[in-house]
């Protein structure tokens, strides 16, 4: 019962997010319309940034334990994390149509993402290339610590370090989070109902795999026994 009534009010989350996006909050000078995927595009951002940290903690527990399930987690954990990091590009890209007339303009956020995805492209073709499984999960748990150290760089410090055509002018001149009260709860609110949602969605995928981690080694003893 509990469960039911939390979906619902996670439902009821999103569906006063949406109505708040696109009829509530006002939109922001320069921006205009193209406001609204500021409350999109900032949650998948950063859920990717979650995902790929979450990946690298599975990684270390896969070196430290050497238990295949937690090589299980760590695969899960990316392409979550990678599936973000194309969300965020692509509304991005959306974005940067809407406001400079072209999707792409290797601006350095834009480009940074970019190299980001080819280092976590690469991560699924190492686990694709070996086919021993511990020496695959060995491997891939230290490729992922070792991308993850890209992360902080390409997402927080490179975009920061040039000049960007990025809305950070806008919205962000302070440094600090400079949005009318209304924008601010909305913002707020899709950040902590998206977070909320798409951990519980990647929760669902870990018992999945526990349960297929627990099915493999059942059989694994029973051939054995035999």
């Amino acid at each position: 019962m509990i469960t039911k009534i939390a979906k619902f009010l996670l439902w009821l989350a999103f569906a006063l997010v949406l109505v708040g996006a696109f009829f509530w909050a006002p939109l922001k000078e320069g921006l205009g319309p193209y406001t609204r995927v500021l409350y999109f595009h900032v949650p998948v951002a950063w859920m990717s940034v979650v995902f790929f940290l979450i990946a690298a903690y599975y990684s270390v527990m896969y070196l430290r334990k050497k238990e295949i399930i937690y090589d299980a987690y760590a695969k899960i954990s990316n392409e979550m994390g990678i599936l973000f990091a194309i969300l965020a590009t692509v509304t991005g890209s959306i974005w940067a149509k809407m406001i400079w007339h072209s999707f792409w303009n290797w601006d350095p956020r834009e480009t940074s993402i970019f190299i980001l995805l080819l280092i976590y492209g690469a991560y699924f073709s190492l686990r694709a290339a070996l086919e021993q499984e511990d020496r695959r999960a060995r491997l891939a748990a230290v490729y992922s610590l070792l991308a993850f150290v890209t992360v902080p760089f390409f997402i927080f410090i490179v975009p920061r370090i040039y000049f960007s055509l990025h809305p950070d002018p806008v919205i962000n001149a302070q440094g600090k989070v400079n949005m009318e009260a209304r924008q601010r709860i909305v913002f707020f609110s899709s950040l902590i109902t998206q977070t909320i949602f798409f951990l519980w969605v990647f929760s669902i995928r870990l018992k999945q795999a526990r349960v297929k981690y627990r099915l493999r080694e059942l059989n694994e003893s029973k051939l054995f026994e035999e």
